[in-house]
């Protein structure tokens, strides 16, 4: 197989007899300035007739600057034998780049990549601004879905149709049902998003975290190795860590499952339409029954009852007037410091001492002594 390239640098160049069958490969290190000049290229693939491959290996010498044993000499040596040697160019000569640079390879990359999206997109995918979106080759998405810029979907990732991935978000071996959402600059790992449901802004989704349909995931919210049933919200920084909640249930702002206690990670379980308030800890392992309520602020150590309420925390306590007082004997001190500060010492005839005069010793004169020379 060969290739014509506008720019044959660092390939081997086919040389073709009066008949057009293939004389020899020359070497680019090897090639002189008119073979140089040739576009046809080497692309390394071949098909030989292994009876007649092997007495040409036999031959082979590394009479070459890398003093190496090249393949490509036995073309010239099968045609000494009086074998014909033909190529098959190749339609489209992307097919057949190799990359010997880092710079080569991203373009070979590139190259994939721009295929692939064209590919979806011809199934009825929207990617806006494609070269700026990068899709894995085994990522599958479903129709009439949209793919804003700087996505990154990656591995096995699975994409339903009607979905909407939105900005900077990254996906990497998650499966997504019909019609999810994932908002701006949001990291699913490893986790399944059943229909309808909608995460991020900033949300961080790994190691097997599964999102059951119509539930919801807000900004800085992480869940890790855990259930979400259907309907379940979950807004604000929270952090629900090997933990399974049931259908309908709010979880407030600040919420967190303590999970690991330091050698093991523990479950928590929480039911159906519980109501967790903000900033709630829950220390697992631990139960939460249906349709209880959590009060905000509260440390959760033990299990709670279906259709209790929880609190776990310390009792208010109000104290009245007594700001006001505080700020009676705040503003009392500061202006005792102030005239403690402005008071005479004593002996200064009741002047402050700002204002008081300098005193001559005794025998002092107004009149200006003039210095006196020693003799």
């Amino acid at each position: 197989m060969t290739a014509r390239l506008a720019d044959p640098t660092g390939y081997g160049r086919i040389i073709r007899k009066p008949d057009g069958t293939v004389g020899a490969i020359v070497e680019e290190k090897a090639a002189n300035k008119e073979q140089r000049a040739i576009q046809e290229i080497n692309s390394s693939i071949y098909c030989f007739t292994l009876e007649k491959l092997w007495p040409c290996l036999d031959e082979l010498r590394p009479e070459n600057v890398h003093r190496e044993l090249y393949l490509t000499d036995a073309i010239e040596l099968l045609n000494k034998r009086g074998e014909k040697v033909i190529a098959q160019v190749a339609e489209d000569a992307q097919e057949i780049l190799g990359c010997n640079t880092r710079a080569e390879l991203a373009e070979v990359d590139r190259i994939f990549r721009r295929r692939k999206a064209a590919s979806l997109m011809d199934s009825g995918v929207t990617i806006y601004l494609p070269e700026t979106v990068l899709i894995d080759a085994e990522v599958e998405i479903g129709r009439d879905t949209v793919i804003e810029p700087c996505v990154q979907l990656l591995g096995k990732t699975r994409i339903g149709p009607g979905c909407t991935i939105r900005t900077g978000s990254v996906l990497a071996d998650a499966v997504l049902a019909e019609g999810v959402t994932v908002r701006q600059h949001c990291l699913v790992a490893s986790s399944r998003l059943g229909a309808g449901v909608i995460v991020g802004p900033f949300a961080h989704l790994r190691d097997g975290a599964e999102l059951r349909a119509g539930a919801r995931v807000g900004n800085y919210v992480e869940v890790k190795k855990s259930t979400l049933h259907e309907g379940v919200k979950a807004m604000h920084l929270t952090y629900l860590g090997d933990a399974s909640v049931g259908r309908d249930t709010n979880v407030g702002a600040g919420t967190i499952t303590c999970n690991y206690d330091g050698v093991h990670k523990n479950p928590t379980t929480i039911g159906e339409r519980v109501f967790v308030g903000s900033d709630t800890a829950l220390v697992a392992p631990i139960k939460v029954g249906d349709g209880a309520y959590i009060a905000a602020g509260s440390t959760v150590t033990e299990d709670i009852p279906a259709d209790a309420l929880a609190i776990a925390r310390g009792r208010q306590v109000n104290k009245e007037g007594w700001a006001a007082e505080r700020r009676a004997k705040m503003a009392a001190e500061k202006a005792a410091r102030v005239s403690s500060s402005e008071t005479p010492a004593a002996g200064d005839g009741g002047k402050p001492a700002s204002r008081q005069k300098p005193r001559r010793h005794a025998g002092s004169s107004k009149k200006r002594l003039e210095p006196t020379h020693r003799r």
